[in-house]
Order: structure tokens, then sequence, then C-alpha cells
């Protein structure tokens, strides 16, 4: 298969953005853009998007919240260059940075990322458990995917070095490991939200959304759920809205 026939360009938020990613490896879905959705920022705010990938989280708030400063954090370079590609083809203004999100605070500085600079981070971290999943053989895809005991916990730790005081870090995560989420930010981060994620009526969740704030000292908030799907397993029409960029997801107070 040639280079060109092994990415594909894809629509979302109902057409407003248009994406092209690797056919094969980590493909971008509903956990990204639920992500921007969810992430509230103004224009002007420095924003990070951590493990950005193509840029599909990043770029999908970009695209809501137009005059952001925008960065998109990748480690992978080829899929950098396809965020950097992305954002030229959707006309939105952002920085792409190749750069472990667990590298130390010098790696960062050196790409402008200092400490107390940033306003915003939105991050989807690898949050599979190798104990419980088996990786991918696709080196990329096992990257994207697969957390080690360490992963959140650092990629949390590097949140909070560059954001500023009252900065809001939003992250989503497998629910039926929020204890580690709740663990991570019980150092440096308050005031925050969560919002759990139903795929189906009936069911467990199995995301959560959280919204936290560098030196928040308000009450956790424990949100009603949000049902991806009816009864009948349809998507619900205020999930469509979402997903197609008609409305947002606001975890804030």
């Amino acid at each position: 298969m040639s280079e060109a026939a092994d990415i594909t360009e894809d629509a979302f938020l109902g057409g407003q953005l248009r994406l092209k990613q690797k056919r094969s490896g980590h493909r971008a879905g509903h956990d990204a853009i639920l992500l921007a959705a969810a992430t509230e920022a103004r224009p002007g705010d420095r924003v990070v998007d951590f493990g950005a990938g193509v840029g599909t989280a990043g770029l999908a708030l970009a695209r809501r919240v137009p005059g952001v400063a925008l960065s998109l954090v990748e480690i992978d370079p080829e899929l950098a260059e396809l965020a950097r590609g992305n954002a030229a083809a959707n006309a939105i203004a952002a920085e792409t940075i190749v750069l472990d999100v667990t590298a130390g605070a010098e790696a960062f500085a050196s790409n402008e990322l200092s400490p107390d600079s940033v306003d915003v981070v939105l991050m989807n971290p690898p949050f599979n458990d190798p104990a419980r999943h088996r990786g991918s053989p696709d080196q990329a895809r096992h990257i994207a995917h697969v957390a080690t005991e360490e992963t959140l916990h650092a990629w949390v730790h590097a949140a909070r070095r560059i954001l500023r005081s009252n900065g809001v870090l939003t992250l989503i995560w497998r629910a039926d490991d929020i204890a580690d989420v709740l663990a991570a930010l019980s150092r440096g981060f308050g005031s925050l939200s969560i919002l759990p994620v139903h795929g189906e009526a009936g069911r467990p969740a199995i995301r959560v959304l959280v919204r936290a704030v560098k030196g928040g000292r308000a009450p956790t908030r424990l949100l009603p759920g949000l049902m991806l799907n009816d009864e009948s397993n349809v998507p619900r029409n205020e999930v469509k809205a979402i997903l197609e960029g008609r409305a947002a997801l606001p975890l804030e107070p």
C-alpha cells in the first residue's frame, strides 16, 4: 500500500473539521471530540493539547473557540506532521511540538512551555491497563492506548508545571480507574468537576471527563452522567449535537 493510500481524510464536527489520519494505528474518535467539547477556553487563552495525535481534540476546541493560542504536543513525529498539516488545511493557527509529555522541565522550556505559562491543558492520555489489555503489535497504536503505572501521574505533573495559578486541566480517562485520577489530581489541583460517560442505558460508566483547577479549593462536584446512546442503542440527540459541533459540554460551575 502506498503512503498516500495509508492516509484517510475524515470529517468531524459535522464536517466543520476535516482531518487526515493514518488508516492503521490510533484513530481519532468520540473521546477526542467529547474532550474538546468539555474544555472551556476563551479567545486569547494559551491552550496546550497533550498527546495530540493528529490534532483532533485541540483543533476541535479551536474551531469552537476561535482565537486561542493552541499548541499540539505529540511524541510521534509522523502524527505530529499530520497534525501540522491538519491545522493548516483547516485554517486554524496552531503550533505543533514533537515532545514526550513525560520529559523534564528543561525539554518543555526549550519548546517555550515554561512553568506557569499556560491557561488551559487538555489531554486524552493512553489509559488501557497493560495487565488487562493486550497491546497492539502496531507500536504507534500501542503507545497511544496502553498506559504504564506512572502515565497519568506523569502527564498530570507536566500539566501542573506549565499551568498558571487557576489554570484549568481537562482530561478523559477510564471510568473504572477513577481512583487513580483522583490520586493524580490530589497534589496541586482542586475544584474538580467529574462527568461520568455511559455508553449504554443501564450500564456502568465507561469514561470520566474531569475538569480540575490548579490551586482550586472548591468542593468536588459529581455531575449527572452523560448517556451516549438511548435504550435502542441509538446516539441521543444531545450527544449528536456535541459530536456535530452544535453544542458544548461544559463542566465548569
